[in-house]
């Protein structure tokens, strides 16, 4: 066990796999010399050298595509994304090409590549640096989208995204790189925990993709949310005493509705969190699984608590994000109805 945030474990997953498994590319905007603009890929070109982690041209579609051609080829690639803002140049290439080749060679043809970018606000990045695009990409067949929140899941996920045969959006919170994130604020009076970091094995082992976790139990009320927003909901359940069900969905595509299903039975309530835009986001599809297969079981309607339905605010950042208070309320009105 050694002691990692999440951008170690994450630096740490590449260079397991890349010792493990020679056809493990990693390439990008600044990914090579420069180890990445949070320094995801720090130390990889001069382990490995320059023909297996290497800098890209500034061409989303260009890295995406050349990503596409690596996995029919055979190789494992690895492409970032340097923000999931900029990885709209190369939707078309995701969507067109990567989610489509297993269905349209008949299965002849695997894509098994993993396209890693920093996603969501904290950084005061503006409206070009702190999109959360993740529904964008769980309405595409064919692709598998994964939000870690924890360094443990970040490593063990991340490996297993590079070994899936298929090909894995991979959006990492950036509000957490460098540590847990102390969801009780509002505002950025501490944006990290006193403990920036947590236990993360060494070598080797993978976070089953498709499988959630519940990381608080509880009898009250159901909360399901993934990446920045887990730690949130953890820490309005815990001030305002509610005993609350945490589940970290961890990959929302595939989805374990299993776990999410049982525990909204057990509970009869349902709170859903996610940092994006409100309207079409993914919250919207879980409250309606939950409704379509818990209903007679619900004492209340699905909640939501999200981000506005306005252009990322740059000055308003705190303001925006779904934080305690939000939650508070949103749990409030769940508990009472």
């Amino acid at each position: 066990m050694t002691t990692r945030n999440m951008i170690q474990a994450i630096n740490d997953a590449h260079r397991v796999m890349m010792e493990r498994d020679p056809d493990v590319v990693v390439f990008g905007e600044d990914v090579g010399y420069f180890g990445g603009v949070f320094r995801a890929t720090e130390g990889l070109q001069k382990q490995f050298g320059k023909q297996r982690c290497f800098d890209a041209p500034i061409s989303e579609g260009g890295i995406i595509a050349t990503a596409v051609g690596m996995a029919a080829y055979g190789l494992k690639p690895v492409a970032e994304i340097q923000f999931a803002d900029y990885i709209y140049p190369g939707y078309d290439q995701i969507v067109s090409e990567a989610a489509r080749i297993r269905y349209r060679t008949a299965h002849e043809w695997t894509m098994p590549m993993v396209i890693r970018s920093p996603y969501g606000g904290g950084i005061f990045g503006g409206q070009t640096h702190s999109q959360s695009p993740e529904a964008l990409f769980t309405h595409v067949a064919g692709l598998k989208v994964v939000i870690p929140s924890t360094p443990y899941d970040a490593k063990g996920l991340l490996i297993a995204a590079i070994e899936d045969p298929d090909p894995v959006v991979f959006f990492e919170p950036k509000r957490i790189y460098n540590g847990p994130f102390d969801g009780h604020h509002d505002k950025p009076v501490t944006p990290w925990a006193k403990h920036p970091a947590s236990e993360v094995p060494d070598g080797h082992y993978t976070v089953p993709l498709g499988k959630a976790n519940i990381v608080r139990a509880g009898e009250a009320v159901t909360i399901l949310a993934y990446g920045t927003m887990v730690h949130v909901a953890l820490a309005a359940a815990e001030a305002n005493q509610v005993d609350a069900e945490v589940i970290d969905l961890r990959t929302l595509v595939p989805l374990d509705l299993e776990t999410i299903v049982e525990s909204v039975k057990k509970t009869g309530r349902c709170l859903v969190m996610q940092e994006a835009t409100r309207t079409s986001g993914f919250a919207a599809e879980l409250a309606t699984l939950v409704q379509e297969r818990c209903f007679y079981h619900l004492e209340a309607p699905v909640a939501r608590v999200t981000g506005w339905d306005t252009p990322y605010p740059h000055a308003y950042e705190w303001i925006y994000f779904p934080g305690p208070l939000r939650t508070k309320n949103a749990l409030k009105k769940v508990l009472e109805s």
